[in-house]
């Protein structure tokens, strides 16, 4: 814990995902044996809104957004998007944002199924006004076009960022926070925006079980990787990246 003074926060993992069925207690134990102090266990659609729900219930230390993954839509009908928006309102109160939500154009290539990707979102966003909560979107190939639709909103994560230098400097001097995952460590794109994220604005994230600096399976504690190399990338101590970016997390979710 010394290196990292008081911990580090991962901002966006998903534990419930059957990636971690076989050990999933073990990676927690292990994310608090490296001083991993808080996790937040984002949903992706109806079921793991569930499983994020219940992980949250029974750790003090694990926190829940709950939301409506662009990936997740094909498929779905009119109704099930319906429900799913109705579960993110009905547990509002057990949540510290929504999402992950969003635009997905890597996946998506075809105008109308981009078009859809868009109508949800802004359902999705509409929602988060109503219950004056943090949005935490996933873009990919998108995200200047989703910076574009949340512009009016004031507290906003881009989750696993990996856009524009650009883009990235226009939703920071907006307020909003641009959270690094793993890769870091292997993406010279993402490190380029490690050096120039503004530090107030930076959250980490693992985003287990993907996105592994190590290769194969990604899990919270991998997330002191990415500690140690910003600490190299920005000259400064491990423990102020650990300080930073853990303050930002709390502020943007409103924890203690």
């Amino acid at each position: 814990m010394n290196e990292l003074g008081e911990g580090v926060i991962d901002s966006h993992c998903h534990l419930d995902f059957k990636h971690f069925n076989k050990d999933r207690n073990a990676v927690i134990e292990r994310a608090n044996d490296a001083g991993i102090i808080v996790m937040i266990n984002s949903g992706v659609d109806f079921a793991t809104n569930l499983k994020s729900l219940a992980l949250a219930h029974d750790h003090d230390f694990i926190h829940a957004t709950v939301g409506l993954s662009p990936n997740i839509l094909e498929g779905l009908s009119k109704e099930d998007i319906q429900t799913v928006l109705e579960q993110i309102k009905e547990n509002a109160d057990q949540i510290v944002g929504i999402g992950e939500a969003g635009l997905d154009y890597y996946r998506c290539r075809d105008k109308a199924s981009r078009d859809r990707q868009n109508q949800v979102f802004q359902q999705v966003i509409e929602l988060t006004r109503s219950l004056d909560l943090p949005l935490v979107i996933h873009s990919r190939e998108a995200e200047q076009q989703a910076l574009e639709i949340v512009k009016d909103l004031d507290r906003v994560v881009f989750h696993c960022y990996g856009g524009s230098l650009s883009t990235m400097k226009e939703a920071a001097d907006r307020g909003f926070y641009i959270s690094l995952a793993t890769v870091v460590c292997r993406s010279p794109q993402h490190q380029i925006l490690a050096r120039n994220v503004p530090l107030d604005r930076l959250l980490i994230e693992t985003d287990s079980p993907f996105l592994s600096p190590r290769g194969g399976r990604n899990e919270p504690s991998f997330i002191l990787d990415s500690v140690k190399l910003l600490a190299r990338i920005r000259n400064i101590e491990p423990a102020e990246v650990a300080r930073t970016t853990s303050d930002n997390t709390r502020r943007i979710f409103g924890l203690r």
